[in-house]
């Protein structure tokens, strides 16, 4: 999602504005020119009607990489990185998403959420949360990141934190990347604890090997990993909570070990998930939870999709550029379509995942 997050070469500067979390860099919006699919050009228009798109917000993983900005055709911080993440639509307390460009320029998807709701979010929403309660990112794995759970609802209550369920959908796959999920036939509790202690986590993880175009559901309480060479989007709960129980054995940007939460993560995991594999579609519909509801929509040239609905939707483009009223958002970039919004079309043709409340 880019005019939204980067600068414009030579001229754009990296701001790091009050409430900005740590390790996160935000780039000042630009307006482009008519140039490449890689780039996204936002177009004043009308909010109700014209998609918004907020600032890429860049974060700092040991794990991360530049593969943003080759893959994508952004202009990444020079200072700082490696880059993991981008968090494109985002309303956490520490990283609150800014408008690009248009009516609402400047204002967070909080105050936007908060102020706006039935106008650019659609009817019957009142229950859905003081913060808008999804959060999409783009991850570029150039190593592999922790082992990890991430609590259910049940456990929240006697650990704190967040209740958190995600999907991921591969974008990119180097020969030979792996998935951690789950975990192998005949691993329990027990003997999941004595590899732990014993330094053989890694022999009791499940492993798959995915291909672009593929998808992943992550309930909470899934034991997982993303190995290294992935470029994934991800759709998520609004959460930030994660418990580590392997780390891989090396050192944060820091160059001290990164903290393990063994207690907590064993808390949280299912050793019933055995063996389990890649996501089905069912026709267009990837993923649909109690959380989201994620489809994946070919848009053929010349053709036009959605518009003029009743609910909000966020939208990703994974293969060539859409049109979206005045604006054209190319590979990698996402954008909301507020109620009422105009539709969809392509040239040349199109891919995108839409993202919904269910």
């Amino acid at each position: 999602m880019q005019a939204a997050g980067e600068s414009r070469p030579g001229t754009g500067a990296a701001i790091e504005p009050p409430g900005a979390g740590a390790g996160a860099v935000i780039h000042t919006a630009w307006i482009a020119p008519r140039v490449g699919v890689g780039d996204t050009r936002v177009m004043l228009g009308t909010s109700g009607v014209e998609p918004v798109v907020f600032e890429s917000i860049y974060k700092e993983r040991v794990w991360g990489g530049r593969s943003l900005e080759s893959a994508f055709g952004r202009h990444l911080p020079q200072a700082g990185g490696p880059f993991g993440e981008a968090w494109e639509i985002v309303d956490r307390p520490d990283d609150r998403g800014r408008v690009a460009a248009g009516e609402f320029a400047g204002r967070t998807l909080q105050e936007l959420w908060s102020q706006h709701r039935e106008e650019l979010f659609g009817a019957g929403l009142e229950g859905a949360g003081a913060d808008f309660p999804m959060l999409l990112k783009i991850l570029d794995a150039r190593q592999a990141l922790s082992v990890q759970v991430h609590p259910p609802a049940s456990a929240v209550v006697e650990l704190g934190g967040e209740a958190k369920t995600e999907m991921w959908y591969v974008l990119a796959a180097e020969p030979g990347a792996k998935l951690f999920v789950g975990v192998k036939e005949g691993v329990n509790r027990e003997v999941f604890e004595r590899a732990v202690a014993e330094g053989r986590t890694e022999a009791t993880l499940h492993v798959l090997e995915p291909k672009a175009g593929e998808f992943l559901f992550i309930p909470s309480g899934r034991l997982h990993a993303i190995g290294a060479g992935l470029l994934l989007f991800e759709m998520q709960q609004n959460s930030d909570t994660v418990y580590r129980v392997f780390d891989w054995n090396r050192v944060g940007l820091d160059g001290a070990p990164r903290e393990l939460h063994t207690d907590q993560a064993l808390a949280c995991i299912d050793f019933d998930d055995v063996a389990p594999s890649m996501g089905v579609a069912q026709g267009e519909r990837l993923v649909d939870c109690d959380h989201f509801r994620v489809e994946r929509w070919v848009i053929e040239p010349g053709a036009q999709r959605g518009g003029g609905e009743e609910r909000f939707a966020l939208y990703t483009t994974i293969e060539g550029a859409v049109q979206c009223g005045a604006s054209t958002f190319g590979s990698g970039r996402s954008f909301m379509l507020p109620v009422g919004g105009v539709p969809l079309e392509s040239a040349a043709g199109a891919v995108v995942l839409r993202t919904t409340l269910p």
